[in-house]
């Protein structure tokens, strides 16, 4: 049986790819307040805001390829079972061959109802206010906003309840969801994050810090796993 490696993901593993980091030090979203564009507040104030803010998001991730570290993560399924829980909402883990995918706050590519969150569609186009559902409901992306349940949690705990290794890719252990997903992992198993950047390391067993940016550090962790050098 195969081992189970589970792979959080953030928004680091998809700032090779050309993507630009959500918010930033300024506490902006793409030069816009996230009240303002990821909020259900926002969406009740300004639909148009937020619909346009999304199709411009949705164009640019149209552009972008996936980079090295996601080709090399699918790598992994070779002799593992891996899941990758991201909290991006692209698919460039699904471009970059990985096969199991979880997604914590949504879709990019993906729309819904805006009353009936079960009705969710494909959408590789523009939303316009207007656009609606079967059932008469105003369209929205398909993204969890600040404020709102994240419907994947329950099954990203027990994900990683089941890891035999758990890497970090790209996001901080200091930041939730990824923090707390953590804390629900065995003791003994082996964890990894990768990140460019310097941050005080929380104590959690068995800790291993590749301080690198996405690219470099899982080339260097994947020839460790699969090759043992």
């Amino acid at each position: 049986m195969k081992q189970k490696i589970t792979v959080l993901t953030g928004a680091g593993i998809s700032a090779e790819s050309g993507i630009k980091t959500f918010r930033d030090s300024g506490g902006l979203w793409e030069e816009h307040r996230i009240e303002d564009v990821a909020s259900p507040e926002g969406w009740a104030r300004n639909k148009e805001l937020v619909l346009n803010f999304y199709n411009q998001r949705r164009k640019q991730l149209l552009e972008s390829k996936p980079n090295r570290a996601h080709f090399r993560l699918a790598d992994l399924e070779e002799k593992f079972d891996v899941t990758i829980v991201t909290q991006n909402v692209y698919d460039l883990h699904e471009r970059g061959g990985s096969t199991n995918i979880v997604h914590l706050h949504g879709e990019l590519l993906k729309m819904r109802s805006s009353l009936d969150g079960s009705l969710v569609y494909d959408c590789t186009t523009d939303i316009h206010v207007g656009d609606k559902c079967p059932k008469g409901s105003q369209l929205r992306p398909n993204i969890v906003w600040f404020g709102e349940a994240v419907p994947e949690i329950e099954n990203a705990i027990e994900i990683v309840r089941q890891s035999d290794i758990l890497i970090v890719i790209g996001t901080s252990l200091v930041v939730y969801p990824a923090a707390g997903l953590v804390n629900y992992t065995r003791y003994e198993i082996p964890k990894w994050l990768i990140d460019p950047n310097d941050m005080p390391l929380p104590r959690i067993p068995n800790l291993k810090f590749v301080n690198e940016k996405a690219t470099v550090g899982v080339d260097y962790l994947i020839n460790i796993l699969l090759y043992n050098v």
